[in-house]
């Protein structure tokens, strides 16, 4: 990822991408402006978080039905279990680190990683900081070249100086980047999957985007599959415009249609089916 002066607000810039813009904000406006929400949003909002907690931690491995994650109260079972309630806890603590988030996003990803890992069977030595030289990486699914410690320590104090400063892109490619370049580097030693998404998710609250969370990422990047997941990340670890492009407008349909897994919840309630 560039560090130029404001390179978000060129991302935003590339063919293709305003118009994913446009779309993801028509989506979410949609959501917002059904009758149902002005009622009964704290629902809305629950609902949304056990569903995108569903989907994270479903490209991480754990592709439970919604049901079994609703009714189901015992996550240290197995590895999927602990997944899963790692993407619950996860999905738990984002709204209380949204204030942290824009002066000290570091402090944040190493609280997301604590949460995640947190009775997951990590070494504690091993939690909630960035991986060392010489230290693995559990994230299976993703088999993007992995950087060195140094390249990580570097990434990720660019990637805070440009959410510390702000600019002017949109809260989508904002967004998309942090989601992306956490993959890329995976910086932690295990959980990387669901702290992306979970930052990803942060951003799109804190930004004014969806600050109700009713319009969860995670619900699409799993709806979309883990070989698209994959593929377009791809896109965004090559650096080509091309590839970036594809990577933030992935992330803006994943982002519609978490809008319209709500839209159908708000229907649901309205007919009093749900």
């Amino acid at each position: 990822m560039s560090t130029t002066a404001d390179p978000l607000a060129a991302l935003g810039a590339l063919p293709g991408v305003p118009e994913a813009v446009d779309s993801v904000r028509k989506a979410v406006d949609r959501v917002y402006g059904h009758r149902v929400m002005r009622r009964r949003s704290n629902e809305i909002t629950a609902e949304a978080a056990l569903r995108g907690a569903r989907g994270s931690a479903a490209l991480s491995g754990a592709d439970w039905a919604l049901e079994e994650v609703r009714r189901r109260t015992d996550f240290s079972v197995d590895e999927e279990s602990r997944t899963v309630g790692a993407a619950l806890r996860l999905t738990a603590e984002a709204g209380q680190l949204l204030s942290i988030w824009r002066q000290s996003p570091l402090r944040v990803l190493a609280r997301l990683h604590l949460v995640a890992a947190g009775g997951a069977g990590v070494s504690d030595e091993l939690v909630g900081r960035p991986r060392l030289a010489g230290e693995p990486v559990d994230e299976p699914l993703v088999e993007l070249p992995l950087p060195g410690a140094d390249e990580v320590a570097g990434r990720l104090e660019g990637l805070s100086e440009l959410i510390i400063a702000g600019g002017s892109a949109p809260a989508l490619v904002t967004a998309a980047v942090v989601h992306g370049e956490l993959m890329a580097l995976r910086p932690f030693g295990s959980h990387n999957g669901l702290v992306a998404r979970t930052a990803e998710r942060i951003v799109l609250i804190g930004s004014g985007l969806d600050p109700k969370s009713v319009c969860p990422a995670e619900v699409g990047h799993g709806e979309l599959g883990r070989a698209a997941y994959v593929a377009a990340l791809d896109g965004y670890a090559s650096g080509t415009p091309e590839g970036m492009a594809a990577w933030i407008t992935h992330c803006g349909r994943a982002v519609e249609l978490g809008a319209r897994e709500s839209t159908a919840v708000c229907e649901a309630l309205q007919r009093g089916a749900a």
